[in-house]
């Protein structure tokens, strides 16, 4: 269409326009060993924890269709959800203490995205090359060296792949039994589903999608603003010393050039798995790996500048005001931490391995028996939470002279195991009436520290 006197011709922008490819430069330095150590490290704990073995059965196994959840020598049960909950909380409040004191560290180095990202990195770094041999090599025509370059790369990212998926399932089903249950399909197809679907769901975010799940997808990136402040740590450059960027020779001085420190080598948007340029001020685009730090400290080394044009630092920092890291906020989020950690360390040490369940038969109310005594009948549901079998005595009380009838000394119930026990108190109606509060009991035949007792209601006629 046309616009203005001379009728210039304006083309309208696309609605939609494809991302470029980025090819994070390779870069050495003390954000990188950091982040690499980070990676094996998590990348060990995944692949090597379902391995592990635990007084003969997998230590970290969380057995969904039998709902248990094996944590080395702890058994947790969907009783236990609880814990559960208080976890993802603990987690949640973990992200606002460190996202509020280190910024988006998380992000950077130990989020899954950025740790298999750059795994497959490594693989691509080795099948195709340096950051130029990668560019060179998707822009050249397909040769068998292309090919074969090329297909490695999909080889390994492939068995990568699904090895990640394979470990994962093995968290939740015997990892030692899932492969040959896998080539024979005794598991079910649901094994196989949930394998080849993490598998492929890795390949495309570690594979293809990279920066794209953290831009677009991953929400933490949209309300991350909400818990940095001015006093938190985030990746900066520093512009009063930068500026005015411009090319010159090592022996220059900028001073005399009228320029900053900036040389304006663009390494550091080259080594930035986003592809941003951190000169632009801080974006929600950053993961805060610090590769940029690296790559700007080992230009100003060339240069005999000192370091840090690039550098953790605040926003108060910046403006060469007073910083305080350890600020109310983060005493506050770390107290809570230290509180839930606290308490849910010593709720899962002092826990019981027994829960009592009582049922009061709701089909009767009481049955006066002719002797002079009154009835009730209740089933007890003992879980045994415990791997080892255990051997468990019965007792009742809150009433005077009240008893078990037909109950033996000691009920055995297997470890981990659930009994249903039909049980009848009997009490003399002169002392039972109306509704009388009693109390159930279990304790351990050769552990009496081992006990759980539960409130139920006895029933009588009225006096």
């Amino acid at each position: 269409m046309s616009s203005g006197p001379d009728n210039e011709q304006v083309q309208a922008a696309p609605m939609y326009a494809s991302a470029e490819k980025i090819y994070p430069r390779e870069i050495k330095g003390r954000f990188e060993s950091l982040s690499k150590l980070a990676t094996l490290i998590l990348l060990g704990l995944f692949y090597g924890v379902p391995w592990l073995m635990w007084d003969e059965r997998q230590a970290v196994l969380f057995d969904m269709p039998a709902r248990k959840f094996y944590l080395l020598g702890v058994t947790l049960w969907p009783q236990d959800f609880p814990y559960l909950a208080l976890l993802l909380i603990i987690a949640a409040l973990s992200l606002f203490f460190f996202t509020a004191l280190l910024g988006r560290v998380w992000c950077g180095f130990a989020c899954p995205q950025t740790v298999w990202t750059e795994a497959f990195i490594w693989i691509e770094q080795w099948t195709e090359g340096t950051r130029s041999r990668r560019i060179k090599l998707d822009k050249a025509p397909w040769s068998w060296n292309k090919l074969r370059r090329k297909g490695s790369k999909q080889l390994l990212w492939l068995t990568l792949s699904l090895w990640t998926g394979f470990t994962f399932v093995g968290f939740f089903a015997p990892i030692r039994e899932l492969g040959p249950d896998l080539l024979t399909l005794s598991a079910g197809g649901w094994a196989m589903f949930w394998t080849l679907f993490y598998g492929l769901a890795t390949y495309g975010n570690a594979g293809y999608m990279r920066e794209q799940v953290c831009k677009y997808m991953c929400p933490y990136a949209r309300f991350q603003s909400a818990m940095f402040d001015k006093d938190t740590l985030i990746i900066s450059y520093d512009e009063t010393r930068g500026e005015p960027r411009g090319g010159r020779k090592r022996t220059a001085d900028p001073q005399a050039l009228g320029l900053g420190d900036c040389i304006d080598c663009s390494l550091c948007v080259q080594v930035c798995p986003t592809g941003i340029d951190i000169r632009d001020g801080l974006q929600y685009d950053c993961i805060a790996c610090a590769a940029c730090i690296d790559a700007c400290d080992s230009v100003m080394d060339k240069m005999t500048y000192p370091r840090g044009l690039i550098r953790y630092s605040t926003e108060h920092g910046m403006q060469q005001r007073d910083t305080r890291i350890l600020r109310p906020r983060i005493f506050v989020y770390a107290a809570l931490l230290l509180v839930l950690l606290g308490g849910m360390v010593t709720s899962m040490a002092t826990r019981t391995p027994i829960i009592l369940d009582v049922i009061r038969d709701r089909n009767s109310l009481y049955r006066e028996l002719p002797d002079g005594f009154v009835e009730n009948i209740y089933t007890l549901k003992i879980i045994n939470q415990a791997d080892d079998n255990r051997n468990f005595r019965l007792s009742v009380d809150g009433v005077r002279g009240i008893s078990l009838d037909g109950v033996p000394a000691a009920v055995a119930v297997n470890g981990g195991g659930v009994l249903s026990l039909p049980v009848r108190a009997r009490a003399h109606r002169d002392d039972a009436y109306g509704i009388m509060n009693i109390a159930f009991t279990v304790t351990d035949v050769e552990d009496a520290s081992i006990a759980m007792t539960e409130d139920s209601r006895f029933l009588g006629p009225t006096p």
